[in-house]
């Protein structure tokens, strides 16, 4: 996923808590739903960010020969100005874009 291409903002917004809740009729279970996906999120952020890391990896662990690397300080700051993972699922919730569901209000309505 490309974190840059999201439309979420880079600060934290204010939004209207009930008007969010309306989907689900509950703000806790919103909160919850919006948690879960920036958990999702973050890990995918450090999937990506460690994959990109490797190859920097050395296999020595020797003080004396470890170097700064400007592309790994690249893609480290490039990681530092996306938006945080718990914007990005907000951004995601309010656009629609998240598909979630209920079990236990799946098992009362059979």
């Amino acid at each position: 996923m490309d974190y840059k291409k999201t439309n979420a903002p880079q600060t934290t917004t204010v939004h209207d808590l009930v008007e969010m809740a309306e989907p689900t009729g509950n703000i806790y279970e919103t909160v919850c739903i919006i948690g879960k996906r920036a958990n999702q999120i973050s890990a995918e952020m450090k999937n990506d960010l460690e994959k990109k890391l490797q190859e920097f990896a050395t296999m020595t662990d020797n003080l004396e020969e470890i170097s700064e690397n400007r592309e790994q300080i690249e893609i480290s700051r490039y990681y530092e100005k996306l938006p945080k993972p718990t914007l990005i699922a907000t951004q995601e919730y309010i656009d629609n874009k998240l598909a979630y569901r209920n079990l236990s209000k799946e098992r009362e309505e059979l």
